[in-house]
């Protein structure tokens, strides 16, 4: 009988999983794999988002509020959920940028900071593990962070000779870094709201792309998920002081979204098996080898 299949995705802070490939994990739940969602931090720098819920009551309680928020996403989405326990460290702001607060996830040793996820690793056994890229997805630097600690993890979880006090080694097989907008998306998505009649609120994006690179060339792997949008959407709105319901997020209709871009797009950067690209499946390659583990 084949193993149980198992993914984990590593997110900075409570709203990112509902943001970055919820979709995809939803849709994996529906067919039976165990997901588990790696929160780093608590999220507890975050601004409050949404103008209802800008109030001194929230401000005053934002920690506890956000792992609510947390609680209600992972029912959503069907997945498991565990913390690492570090502390936001916000976003700096200002020229110059003022210093990170002492102690925050992102001023943390690398080595150190990865000790945490490996214990996980170790513990739920991923065959397959998502995170943010080098500059982590945008450059917060929490979001970097956990960017260096995946990769870290990633390598170390299936060496007996590191972290020896953490459990079990356990190797992952493949490691991917969500790539939640591209040009090519941006592009789809305008037009179709475009030839649908409707006003687009992704001009400015455009116009800001010029100056950036696109990470559509880097995309290897486009998982249709667009029955899970959605999940994802619900997800969102969980995350109330994050999400404003009548906010960006929310300005495409549901069925352009889906005939427009229906899937959710990563970048295989580490691989332990032979999967071909371009791929359409997260677990290609290991859906093969994974009953011998």
């Amino acid at each position: 009988m084949a193993e149980r299949l198992r993914l984990m995705a590593v997110h900075a802070h409570p709203d990112d999983e509902s943001s970055k490939g919820a979709a995809t994990m939803a849709k994996y739940v529906a067919e039976g794999v165990d997901v588990l969602v790696v929160t780093c931090t608590g999220g507890e720098r975050g601004s409050v988002l949404n103008p209802k819920m800008d109030r001194p009551d929230v401000w005053a309680d934002i920690g506890q509020i956000r792992r609510a928020e947390m609680d209600a996403a992972r029912a959503i989405l069907g997945v498991e959920q565990a913390w690492l326990g570090f502390v936001d460290s916000g976003l700096p702001e200002g020229d110059p940028l003022p210093p990170l607060p002492e102690g925050c996830f992102a001023l943390q040793d690398v080595e150190v900071a990865a000790g945490p996820l490996v214990r996980l690793m170790r513990q739920f056994r991923p065959h397959v593990v998502t995170t943010y890229d080098e500059e982590g997805g945008y450059p917060h630097p929490d979001h970097i962070m956990t960017h260096k600690i995946s990769v870290a993890a990633f390598e170390a979880a299936g060496d007996p000779e590191r972290y020896p006090e953490l459990g079990e080694p356990w190797q992952p097989l493949k490691l991917y870094y969500d790539i939640g907008f591209s040009k090519g998306k941006i592009m789809a998505l305008h037009e179709g709201i475009l030839a649908a009649g409707l006003e687009s609120p992704y001009g400015e994006w455009i116009k800001r792309w010029e100056d950036r690179p696109d990470k559509g060339p880097r995309i290897t792997t486009r998982v249709e998920c667009s029955d899970y949008f959605p999940v994802r959407d619900d997800a969102l709105r969980a995350h109330a002081t994050q999400i404003d319901p009548d906010g960006f997020w929310f300005q495409v209709p549901m069925e352009l979204q889906k005939r427009s871009w229906p899937t959710e797009d990563f970048e295989l950067v580490r691989s332990l098996v032979d999967s071909p690209l371009p791929e359409s499946d997260l677990f290609a390659g290991v859906r093969e080898t994974a009953h011998v583990r």
